[in-house]
Parts: C-alpha cells; structure tokens; sequence
C-alpha cells in the first residue's frame, strides 16, 4: 500500500495546472516502477487537499454568477478522486509502457464509512476550501476558523476515524491479480449507514490513516507513505536536528507525545505507521517518492 502525499500532485511554488499536476505524477509513478520491477502488487491512495477546496471554489462562483445549484462536500471528494485517479492512470500507463512492464491499472472512486457520533463532528477542525476576510466567513453557514499564518479565515470540517472501507475485498483480489489499484483517494468519501445504504457527510477523512485502513485490511505486508522529505527527524529544522533510520512503536509514540511531530504534517503519518504496524507486526516506511528503491530508503517504523 502507497500513500501518495499531496507532493505527489501539487509542489510548492505551482498554479497547480493540469499540465503540471500531470507532470508531477508521472514522476511520482516513476519512482514506483522500481517496487513494480521487483515483483511488488501495488495499491495507491492519494491526497486531495487543494483540489478538493478548488472544487468547492468553482461550485461557489457557478452559483454567485450563474445561480447554478452548489454541490456538497461529498459530491466534490467524488468529483477529485476521479480526475485525480485518471491523471494517475494516465501518468502510470506511460510509465509501465516506457519500462515495459504489463499491468492493468484500475481505479476506484471509494466511500468510507464514519460513525455519526463520532467525536469530531461536535469539535470540526480540519480547514477547507479558500480563505475569506473575517466579515464574509462569519456571514457564511458552517464553522469558521482564523488561519495562524494570518492569511485569513476558513471553513472547518470534521476529520472523523474511518471505520470501514468500501469494497476493500475487490481491492485486494485485483491487487494480488497484479492490477496496479487506486483507492481511498482524499481518504475516501465520507458516509454514514443510513437505512439500506448510505449517505454522504461534510468531513475529510485523513488520507493516510484510511490508506492504513486498507493496508491492514487488505493483509499488506509494507506501507510505504510518500511525503517531501527523505526521512523523519527529530527537533526539525532546530538544533539537534536528527534524521531517523528507524523507530519502533513505543519510540514512534514516544517522539508523538513529546510534540516531535506537527499536527497536519508528520504527526498524522507516524500515527498511520504505527496503526499499520501494530495491527500487522508489517513494515511501514515514510519517504519521498525518489527515495524508493534505495537500500536506506526513509524511515521505516517497526514493531
């Protein structure tokens, strides 16, 4: 299992255009042909962060200058696992045909089931969509939170645990068939039961936490989850900075509970190693995408 960060899509410094999104993935999937030469069965879950809150963007300005009916949250987790999948499709397709491997790639646009009472939905603290002046968030429906950086205030949402994927089996009988599988994309849409199905809910739903999720389910035996740095450290960019090799559990667990990690960064990451790990005594290795393949490759957390 392969969590792609949101590097993978979208760097530092872009528009974030078709034209260099698709570039980015074809590199990213560069990488993965690496594992794939060594006989690895593959699935990829994908972030969808800034996509997602384009999404929301373009519904908002339909309905300002065209009185188009705005989708919800869930219809728009729906819209960017989609196009983000088919630029992974088609950045994979080039790839397997430049190294000449023979793989299917099928994608999946995957829901995720939540609990309604989960906590999280009572204290939403996960920011979407564009930022706004004070006045115009405030004048707005949904909670609201002022950016720390300054650059004005968001929406906020709930991030619930995911509790259960949806049509993980399918996922892995195409996998160990040797398809190269998208799933989970955004970490999934989020649904809760509702009579004889589901319904969709205003959440994000961490995307490498619901790529553990599917790891374990699917019996995995490495996690790979790829970020913009080659290795986890310690007091980052602070004195006595350290890059680690390795971490067991109670380490990993340690260095969480001594602040070592930022929330909405490294923290969530280590947090779905361990789970990986602990639930299936596997190896999980946190990395950048060009790092994959190398015999020190990242950080690799292990029971």
């Amino acid at each position: 299992m392969i969590a792609f960060g949101g590097n993978a899509l979208l760097r530092a410094g872009e528009k974030g255009t078709y034209e260099q999104q698709l570039a980015n993935v074809e590199r990213t999937c560069e990488s993965l042909s690496r594992l794939l030469k060594e006989g690895y069965d593959i699935v990829i879950g994908h972030g969808n962060g800034p996509q997602v809150g384009n999404a929301l963007l373009r519904h908002e300005a339909g309905t300002q200058l065209f009185s188009l009916e705005s989708m919800p949250m869930d219809f728009c987790g729906a819209e960017t696992q989609g196009s983000i999948a088919y630029m992974i499709e088609s950045g994979m397709e080039r790839v397997l045909h430049r190294a000449g491997i023979k793989r299917g790639v099928v994608s999946l646009v995957t829901r995720v089931e939540v609990s309604p009472d989960d906590p999280m939905f009572q204290h939403p603290s996960k920011p979407v969509g564009p930022y706004y002046t004070k006045e115009v968030a405030l004048s707005r429906p949904g909670q609201w939170k002022e950016d720390a950086a300054g650059r004005g205030w968001r929406k906020v949402v709930a991030s619930p645990k995911p509790l259960k994927i949806n049509n993980i089996d399918l996922v892995e009988r195409l996998a160990r068939e040797g398809n190269i599988v998208i799933t989970v994309g955004g970490g999934g849409i989020p649904v809760v039961a509702d009579g004889d199905g589901h319904r969709g809910v205003e959440a994000v739903i961490d995307k490498d936490l619901a790529s553990a999720l599917a790891a374990v389910n699917m019996h995995a035996d490495e996690f790979y989850i790829l970020t913009d740095v080659p290795k986890v450290y310690i007091n980052f960019r602070k004195d006595g900075e350290q890059a680690l090799d390795s971490m067991t559990v109670e380490q990993a667990k340690a260095h969480l509970a001594d602040g070592q990690f930022a929330e909405g960064s490294m923290a969530p990451k280590v947090r779905a190693g361990i789970m990986f790990v602990e639930q299936t005594g596997g190896k999980c290795v946190i990395t950048e995408a060009g790092s994959l393949g190398n015999p020190s490759c990242g950080t690799e957390i292990i029971p």
